[in-house]
């Protein structure tokens, strides 16, 4: 017997299996790429950015000079020992970058680039067929968190206009002469200046925490005595703030010169060192966390998931394999006395309750060799002393049916209660004869 044929075909059931697959895979992969809706994502200064604030062409020129080059957006980047380049916007959290700045302190280089432009996409009657990352830029939006970073504290940014800028041994003019953003007050002195404007603000500069950087201090022309230099930390690692982003970004890597010092200040930076280069993108909101499909292909959960995928081939090919209609199930309990019997034999089995067997199988034995006897007593004990008297009547003295009830009562193993039934079951067959 068989059931009635399944209405979906292979092919179907396949089809909604693999669609359902596909936007599970989906799911997890949108979670792990960040696709969240953040609004701070409406920023282009960042490394992927080909806007005129973002960083795209430092990326690729960096690349194309042979330096290995990340933008990443794992958090967990920031404790690896690479140059690590934050393009923080003009929302980021002071107290973040402040807290990630420490860190970095005995972690690796760190170069900061800090933002100046706004950007907004172009209005529809001046977009016209121009790509979609082009953007307008509007200035006057400094870091108004600049201040409320602990160590930037004691300066002071400020924006205005200059003839043009000098550092490295370059010098030219920046893309927007009119709106230029510099450190103009450093009361502690300590931050020295790589790249200065016309009017010796400071443009990009190293921090001095006590380390010994010397490329650094070589480039922005500081002579260190040799007692300073026996005090300075060689584990403390060199940080570079550059207050003027068109320096670096997109917009000022129009200018070749501008292209070399940005590489120039960036080898200043690495100190002697080749380090990878690493871009962070979660300062700028687009970071993303460790998920469920990204750890599941790597080592050491990368043997389980192949385990898992070859398990779900084999049963799917074996689902797909069978010939016809599934055949329909044996009933579970078969119908009947005889297996009703088995059924409740098994279950004492397994149960493992023979003890409890005992005392209802020798009354039952009673009262069947009683009724053989003609003895209509109800009391138990009286009904046993009765059936042993009118067996010894019989000629059968020698069967003492009380004292083998009492036996089968008592007994607790398979074989003890097998033994004390079949004697009763015995004294039943011999009055039946």
């Amino acid at each position: 017997m068989s059931r009635r044929a399944n209405p979906f075909s292979a092919g179907k059931v396949a089809l909604v299996l693999l669609v359902g697959a596909s936007a599970f895979l989906l799911f997890l992969y949108a979670i792990g790429a960040g696709w969240t809706g953040d609004s701070r994502r409406s920023a282009t200064g960042h490394a992927n950015s080909n806007a005129l604030d973002g960083y795209s062409a430092l990326v690729t020129l960096l690349e194309r000079r042979g330096y290995s080059v990340e933008v990443a957006r794992d958090r967990a980047v920031r404790q690896e020992q690479v140059l690590m380049i934050l393009t923080p916007g003009l929302t980021t959290d002071p107290a973040e970058l402040q807290e990630l700045m420490q860190a970095r302190r005995f972690a690796g280089p760190t170069l900061v680039i800090l933002p100046k432009w706004m950007s907004a996409p172009l209005p529809a009657e001046l977009g016209g067929d121009a790509p979609s990352d082009w953007v307008r830029l509007s200035g006057g939006f400094t870091p108004v968190w600049f201040e409320q970073v602990e160590d930037f504290e004691p300066m002071e940014l400020g924006v205005g206009s200059t003839r043009g800028w000098s550092g490295l041994g370059y010098s030219g003019q920046l893309p927007d002469q009119e709106y230029i953003q510099a450190v103009i007050d450093i009361p502690e002195k300590q931050l020295f200046p790589i790249i200065t404007d016309t009017e010796g603000d400071l443009l990009a500069g190293y921090w001095n925490r006590g380390g010994f950087h010397p490329y650094l201090a070589d480039a922005a022309g500081v002579r260190f005595s040799e007692e300073e230099e026996y005090l300075q930390d060689e584990g403390t690692y060199p940080l570079v703030i550059v207050a003027e982003p068109d320096l670096m970004n997109n917009y000022g890597m129009a200018d070749m010169t501008r292209a070399r010092a940005a590489v120039d200040m960036i080898d200043a930076t690495m100190d002697g060192y080749e380090y990878n280069i690493v871009f962070d993108m979660t300062l700028p909101g687009y970071g993303t966390a460790e998920n469920l499909l990204t750890l599941a292909f790597r080592p050491p959960f990368l043997a389980a998931t192949l385990c898992l995928l070859i398990a779900f081939m084999v049963i799917g090919w074996r689902a797909f394999r069978r010939f016809g209609p599934p055949v329909a199930e044996d009933e579970v309990f078969a119908r009947g006395k005889t297996q009703l019997a088995r059924n409740g034999a098994a279950l004492v089995e397994r149960a493992r309750r023979w003890h409890l067997l005992g005392a209802p199988y020798a009354s039952m034995m009673a009262g069947r060799v009683a009724a053989l006897l003609n003895i209509r007593i109800q009391d138990a004990e009286h009904r046993e002393e009765a059936i042993d008297a009118a067996l010894a009547r019989r000629g059968l003295a020698g069967t003492n049916f009380r004292e083998k009830a009492h036996a089968l009562r008592n007994a607790r193993g398979p074989a003890e209660m097998i033994r004390a039934a079949s004697a009763l079951k015995a004294i039943e067959r011999m009055l039946t004869r």
